[in-house]
């Protein structure tokens, strides 16, 4: 149904931890990646996607993605614990780093958790590029639609820094940012997109 392209596969590694860093255009996201690699990907996933909607729902239970209250800041710690105690395990984790759906396709600030885990595990860094999958499932849609998407993966990334350092991890979250814009070839807007939303009365 969604005719999906891919290109980057041979970037996933065949074994050992990995960090997938990939846009956010629609609710599918965190399903249809790793419905199409060889390997399991566990995402996170805000809780609503869980009890909201039951097509999401159903995606997200199916796909093993991990709930994070977005609201809580013990919350998203926990869930960055459990998400590193995966990659030492040599599981592959994935993670949008703009933390929300972009409001409007455009790719917006990555928050620093993706650099917190690659700093803290050692693990390398693959951006990914979504596209066309906020057609397949629009803000508001309950059915999915035929649309074709694509999904390109960058080459792996590796960081030095420390992690309990805010310097190192917004440095490190901004050039996997760059390397995400550089693949979708999104406009970048250097704020939050959940700071947009609010102000626009959105979820």
């Amino acid at each position: 149904m969604c005719r999906p392209h891919i290109s980057g596969a041979a970037h996933v590694p065949r074994s050992g931890p990995a960090i997938l860093a990939a846009n956010h255009l629609s609710v599918l996201d965190s399903f249809l990646l790793p419905a199409l690699l060889p390997r399991h990907v566990t995402f996170t996933a805000k809780n609503e996607y869980f009890s909201g909607n039951p097509i999401s729902g159903f995606f997200m239970k199916l796909g093993g993605s991990l709930p994070i209250d977005r609201e809580s800041a013990h919350a998203a710690q926990t869930m960055l614990d459990e998400a590193a105690a995966l990659l030492e395990r040599g599981e592959l984790f994935g993670i949008h780093p703009e933390g929300t759906r972009s409001p409007d396709g455009r790719l917006y600030r990555g928050k620093i958790g993706v650099a917190w885990l690659a700093l803290k595990t050692g693990a390398p860094v693959l951006p990914v590029a979504l596209s066309g999958t906020e057609k397949v499932l629009p803000v508001g849609a309950s059915v999915p639609r035929p649309a074709k998407i694509g999904i390109a993966i960058g080459e792996p990334m590796h960081f030095t820094g420390d992690y309990t350092k805010a310097q190192d991890r917004r440095r490190v979250t901004d050039e996997i940012m760059a390397a995400i814009q550089k693949l979708s070839g999104q406009e970048y807007v250097p704020v939050y997109a959940a700071s947009v939303k609010a102000s626009n009365g959105s979820s």
